[in-house]
């Protein structure tokens, strides 16, 4: 008897089709054909013994089982128990009526159980696009699977209840998630807030503009002047996920195999913090069986690379390509996956080997020549991809000592969101474009050309600080966002806004738009590290 199972597989980070098909003859025979791997072979063994375990018996007859599509590879353990349910229904140890309305993954262990699996979530999606009705899920995997809606989905802690499920015996309710209850509930929960930073207001402007405009910062500063605790701060700020991008951060996720069990959707963005002895396959990617790297993990949030130039000069210049196409694809003899790569780079550096040159208080013991070598460990061209260059002094005394808290992240997330809401109007008729850091040449001369003042306040600036020329585009992306944020907090004397969000959009970058812009482009001073 011939059966069809359906499953998925993971390539990237979407799913794609796989039809199991089983046939039983007589003889002694077990195959499985269609590019199987190691582990999808070995699933005999597992099958065997869950099914005795069950109070099935193996069939002893010839098996043959076709893994198809043919000519694509398929690995994992996740094919275990659809496997399993075909073997059983091709020799009719089991009656499956509906077997063609359902899609199945699960690994077993040799008891019988249902283990979770990764991707589980990118499953339901093509699930629901094939028009599957129901789909069976390790138990551990459901919380995951059941947030895509239009689809029945069943969470197994056994390959017993999977049967049970299928031949439609006893009493089994499919999951049901509902999303606006879940970020409704967690999408504001943050586990550090600005409101406890004390001092810093410059450093802290300097983010509130980078999340306004999605810009990448750098901050240069000495030990403990609290680069690493603002930076952990800085997604409470950032506007928060919206469903789509929920989705697709959620998929990355679950297809690395780093979402905890009972995990839902995810609410919040996340923020991935890499030690500098990373190697450049974890940052982006890829390996014998590709996976996402930290790159990847950091989409939709933000990639926080603290002691910037610690890290090995090949795994900085990785990220060139990513941070400009906001993709990554890898390419190997075997496969080709592109994984998503839209992510805030924030880094943090000391200003030199010892920490301290240009510190208030304590004198820098670097050799002359030693700050420009330690800076020149980051490469022009990534630099250059670094909207903002924000120079971090020490904390005063009174600044510590302050009881006080400061202002709140909401507060700040607030403003944040007006300015996007703003760019979101600018750009609503370019696909692609939704924030100021993705302005090309051509954009930038249509909406962040400053008026007559401001061109002549950025010439003479660049022209006295001697500013390099790559500091030009950089510094009108910065002044365009800097204005975003200007015209979309106003406020009349009453409270209400001084102009809507489409007057807002057309307003022009003014002088002094361009003079804040400039003082974040504090390591464009051809000077800079040679002041002993």
């Amino acid at each position: 008897m011939l059966t069809k199972v359906h499953t998925a597989a993971i390539h990237g980070i979407d799913a794609f089709p796989v039809t199991i098909e089983t046939i039983v003859e007589n003889g002694t025979q077990f195959n499985i054909v269609g590019m199987a791997d190691t582990a999808v072979k070995e699933s005999q063994l597992r099958i065997e013994s869950a099914m005795k375990s069950s109070g099935y018996s193996f069939p002893h007859y010839r098996v043959t089982i076709n893994l198809a599509p043919a000519d694509i590879k398929k690995e994992g353990a996740s094919f275990d128990l659809p496997l399993a349910i075909g073997l059983m229904t091709a020799s009719e140890m089991v009656r499956c009526a509906n077997i063609g309305d359902y899609m199945i993954t699960g690994e077993l262990s040799l008891d019988g159980s249902v283990l979770p699996v990764r991707g589980a979530l990118p499953m339901a999606v093509k699930a629901r696009e094939m028009g599957f009705k129901r789909l069976i899920v390790p138990e551990a995997n459901v919380t995951e699977a059941a947030v895509v809606n239009r689809v029945e989905v069943y969470g197994v802690r056994t390959l017993g209840e999977a049967i049970e499920i299928m031949e439609g015996k006893g009493v089994h309710e499919p999951t049901r998630i509902n999303t606006r209850e879940i970020f409704a509930a967690e999408a504001e929960k943050f586990d550090f807030d600005f409101s406890e930073v004390k001092g810093q207001e410059t450093v802290k402007r300097a983010f509130e503009v980078a999340c306004a405009g999605g810009h990448n910062i750098l901050m240069v500063g000495p030990p403990g002047a609290g680069k690493s605790m603002m930076a952990k701060r800085l997604p409470s700020i950032l506007p928060p996920l919206g469903m789509a991008e929920a989705l697709e951060t959620t998929k990355i996720h679950s297809v690395a195999g780093k979402l905890q069990r009972g995990s839902k959707l995810m609410t919040r963005r996340p923020f991935r913090t890499p030690h500098h002895t990373v190697s450049p396959v974890a940052l982006v990617g890829g390996g014998a069986n590709p996976m996402p790297g930290e790159i990847s993990l950091a989409h939709n949030g933000v990639l926080f690379l603290d002691e910037f130039p610690e890290f090995p000069r090949q795994v900085l210049e990785v990220l060139r390509q990513p941070i400009e196409d906001r993709v990554i694809t890898v390419s190997r003899a075997k496969y080709t996956v592109d994984y998503p790569a839209s992510f805030m780079l924030v880094a943090s550096m000391n200003p030199c080997p010892c920490g301290y040159y240009g510190h208030p208080t304590k004198r820098c013991t670097c050799a002359p020549g030693q700050v420009t070598k330690y800076m020149n460990k980051i490469s022009g061209p990534l630099l250059d991809r670094i909207d903002l260059q924000v120079e971090i002094e020490p904390v005063a005394f009174d600044a510590m000592a302050d009881r006080a808290p400061g202002e709140d992240s909401a507060s700040i997330r607030a403003r944040v969101q007006a300015a996007r809401a703003v760019q979101q109007e600018r750009y609503r008729h370019l696909p692609g474009v939704y924030c100021n850091a993705q302005m090309n040449s051509r954009l930038l001369h249509e909406y962040a050309w400053p008026d007559e003042a401001g061109m002549q306040k950025l010439k003479e600036r660049m022209t006295r600080l001697n500013m390099s020329a790559r500091a030009f585009d950089r510094i009108l992306r910065v002044a365009r966002t800097i204005a975003d944020l200007d015209y979309a907090t106003r406020r009349n004397e009453d409270g209400t806004p001084a102009m809507t969000v489409a007057e807002a959009a057309e307003r022009p970058v003014s002088v002094t738009h361009i003079a804040e812009a400039i003082g974040y482009r504090s390591l464009d001073r051809a000077n800079y590290g040679q002041n002993f």
